[in-house]
């Protein structure tokens, strides 16, 4: 599988099962708060760090949020 820093870092992953689906099942009806956490982050830091690769992010978690919100 093909490391991608956005939707599929490499170091998110181990073995079958990704970090975000551990955190998502670990918070329950939290995780689109911890969604926004993560869209605030990267909207603020963006400019200092990692410039549109945190703004991809950034639309990564708050694509999240909304899926999740639409779910529950």
């Amino acid at each position: 599988m093909k490391d991608d820093p956005v939707n599929l870092p490499a170091h998110y992953r181990n073995g079958d099962i990704e970090c975000i689906d551990a955190i998502r099942a670990a918070l329950g009806d939290a995780y689109p708060d911890y969604c926004r956490g993560n869209v605030m982050k990267y909207l603020w830091r963006y400019k200092n760090k990692n410039g549109i690769e945190d703004l991809l992010k950034a639309q990564w978690y708050l694509n999240a949020m909304i899926a999740a919100t639409r779910i529950s």
